[in-house]
């Protein structure tokens, strides 16, 4: 028994290190390997779980851009049609009939600056359906392109309805600047209303070019001034003229000859009969006096005494 368990226990030791050889070299390989593969086979079915999750992911999200972008084109259509509404200029109802007429001023093509204008709009109904007159208004555009708003005015609200057959009558008023004196604008008058079935329409009821002129104040200060100055000139140029023609005239006029004073030579042609008789006969005695001589002649005779003495 003894031997027996001895050559057990030999054989265990010899067989033991081919053992542990063999499962460090073969058997451990082999038993990694088969836990590398069951390690695969379980990352392989978790990475299909995932493919799966994942596949179901991108359809959902597939289904929520497609989605999404039938709801986006939806409204982007929606709103291009609002804006194609927008768009869409209104025009005149042919039922209605429009007319305008200025009373401040009465001419439309020169309107003052600074000062108000006031004018009536007419509406006449020709159809079967009522209207509804909501709001009037009035802007200023750039002469070359009605597009380009150069002033608004304030749009004026009226609610007031029109029956079918029947006219009424608005009236509106507004404001130049007095910046846009002396320049041409194109003016526009609209007025907008409705129908019985809420259908809007609006009327260009003036559509012109006028011109912003200076207003007629009358006579002012700068105009009273202008006339003085034009007055005072006119009166400097009368009499320049008339120095200048008298000058003219004094060189061409001659002198006029002094009259010569004869003397009474014959004393027979003298009448005396209007003196009184005093006066005559004191005449008559008053001795004779020799006319006077002249000095040079006095002079000759004082020479001529003193030679015969």
């Amino acid at each position: 028994m003894a031997s027996k368990f001895i050559n057990i226990v030999l054989l265990v030791l010899l067989v033991l290190p081919a053992l542990l050889t063999f499962s460090g070299n073969g058997g451990g390989s082999v038993l990694a390997q088969g836990g590398d593969r069951m390690e695969d086979i379980i990352d392989g079915e978790e990475a299909d779980i995932e493919d799966e999750n994942d596949g179901d992911s991108t359809v959902e999200s597939e289904d929520t851009i497609d989605m999404s972008g039938s709801e986006a084109a939806t409204a982007a259509d929606s709103e291009k049609d609002e804006e194609e509404e927008e768009e869409k200029p209104l025009k005149p109802s042919p039922d209605g009939d429009t007319y305008i007429l200025f009373t401040k001023p009465s001419v439309s093509s020169d309107l003052p600056a600074g000062e108000m204008v006031k004018f009536l709009v007419g509406f006449t109904n020709k159809g079967d359906k009522e209207f509804l007159i909501e709001t009037m208004d009035a802007s200023f555009r750039y002469p070359q392109d009605y597009s380009f708003f150069i002033q608004n005015f304030t749009a004026v609200r009226y609610d007031r309805p029109v029956e079918p057959n029947r006219q009424a009558s608005f009236e509106y008023a507004f404001t130049p600047s007095e910046t846009f004196n002396a320049r041409p604008f194109g003016l526009v008058i609209t007025l907008s209303y409705k129908d019985s079935e809420g259908v809007l329409y609006q009327d260009a009821v003036f559509n012109e070019t006028i011109n912003i002129v200076e207003p007629d104040e009358g006579l002012d200060g700068e105009t009273f001034f202008l006339y003085v100055f034009l007055a005072a000139v006119v009166v400097l140029l009368l009499v320049g003229a008339h120095q200048l023609l008298s000058s003219f005239g004094k060189k061409r006029s001659t002198k006029p000859r002094q009259p010569i004073e004869m003397g009474t030579q014959n004393k027979g042609d003298i009448d005396y009969d209007w003196l009184p008789k005093e006066t005559l006969s004191g005449m008559n005695k008053s001795p004779r006096r020799s006319p006077k001589q002249s000095p040079g002649r006095r002079r000759t005779k004082r020479t001529s005494g003193a030679t015969d003495d």
